[in-house]
């Protein structure tokens, strides 16, 4: 945290409850400027002892209103409640058979904003290999262990008998990391996707997968094994990477990720994820997305942090609504196909959508003609 946003909130919760928020925000505007013409030698005094150097170097970006000023979150981020959609009996269906599958799904364990209005269209992201992340990214909400229980062999058939049960045409398939295993899960994936294939041909299946440690032969595995999309979420921009994400994550390991799921599977869709509202300037959002387009993704999602607890990492921004518009007009102008842009939108987000089922078939379509 820089010492401006520090000072700035030390100030405000001096002030006397009883004063009115006019005379509050002035004094506070107040303290800012003044805080302003002196931050360069403070900032050096705090370097980089609180890890804060990585929030410090850029702008405020034009629009969005600083969360630390106000932390409630605006209006365009209230979401229904599960039991409030039409669709009661889908949810409650869909739950239900999770339960009895013993399922982990990843709109549960993260606390999914969504949660209500995906399982009620009948689509959910299920999580295999455990609900114990062997990482510990500063943003997730999944449980975090050094040695979680190992993987259930029977999960993978399991799987696929939960899924093909519910009669869905587009499923997405999610797994906390395993560095625990040297494989880091891959061939634990790639046997889910096999078995959901062979109940059911025609299931598009897109699969959310780790970085195996920046093994590109694990990537290969999966990407190979059978499945319509690879998708691996880079989270934020290069210069907040350290800050997000573990630390055995990384910025060009992603890329990476990504670049050789479309080398080894041409015909797979790839796709990534970007939180914003964590500090990134909208030269960093852009440059980001050309790096994605170099490595040859093609579909890409946007939406807004949210924190699921205090212990988490604190929104620094709430990105109003027009500027997630902007972001899917130049990801299109850009040359991704596809482009899920929105305060709440996810990486899971409504995957089936028509247009994203629509691509896919179509590569399968040109698959079969080029055979």
């Amino acid at each position: 945290m820089s010492y401006l946003r520090f000072a700035s909130r030390r100030a405000a919760s001096t002030l006397s409850a009883q004063r009115s928020e006019a005379p509050y925000r002035r004094r506070l505007e107040e303290l800012r400027k003044q805080l302003a013409s002196e931050g360069t030698e403070i900032d050096d005094f705090f370097g980089e002892k609180n890890g804060s150097s990585a929030f410090e170097s850029v702008d405020v970006v034009g629009g969005r209103t600083d969360a630390y000023s106000e932390p409630q979150k605006p209006s365009w981020l209230k979401v229904r409640p599960p039991g409030d959609h039409e669709s009661q009996k889908e949810y409650t269906r869909l739950r239900e058979t999770v339960r009895k599958k013993k399922l982990a799904t990843v709109c549960e364990e993260a606390r999914c904003p969504n949660i209500g209005e995906c399982w009620g269209g009948g689509t959910a992201t299920i999580m295999i290999m455990g609900d114990t992340c062997t990482r510990g990214c500063r943003f997730c909400n999944i449980k975090t262990s050094k040695a979680p229980e190992g993987l259930d062999p029977n999960e993978p058939v399991h799987a696929a008998e939960a899924v093909t049960s519910w009669g869905l045409k587009y499923v997405v398939i999610t797994s906390v990391d395993r560095d625990d295993y040297e494989d880091g899960g891959s061939a634990h994936i790639a046997k889910t996707v096999k078995e959901m294939k062979k109940r059911q041909s025609d299931l598009l299946i897109e699969v959310l997968a780790p970085d195996f440690r920046g093994s590109l032969k694990d990537v290969e595995k999966v990407a190979g094994c059978g499945l319509d999309v690879y998708a691996h979420n880079l989270e934020t921009v290069e210069r907040l990477q350290r800050a997000v994400r573990d630390y055995r994550a990384g910025y060009k390991q992603s890329l990476k990720t990504l670049e050789a799921a479309k080398s080894h599977a041409p015909h797979v869709v790839t796709k990534t994820s970007l939180m914003l509202g964590v500090g990134e300037s909208h030269e960093e959002i852009r440059q980001t997305m050309r790096d994605l387009r170099d490595c040859g993704v093609e579909v890409v999602t946007f939406g807004q942090y949210l924190r699921p607890s205090k212990r988490h990492l604190k929104v620094e921004q709430w990105v109003p609504p027009h500027e997630f518009e902007m972001w899917q007009q130049e990801g299109e102008q850009m040359g991704f196909r596809y482009v899920a842009s929105g305060p709440l939108v996810r990486s899971s987000y409504k995957a089936g959508e028509f247009y994203l089922s629509a691509l896919v078939k179509e590569r399968q379509k040109q698959m079969l003609q080029a055979a």
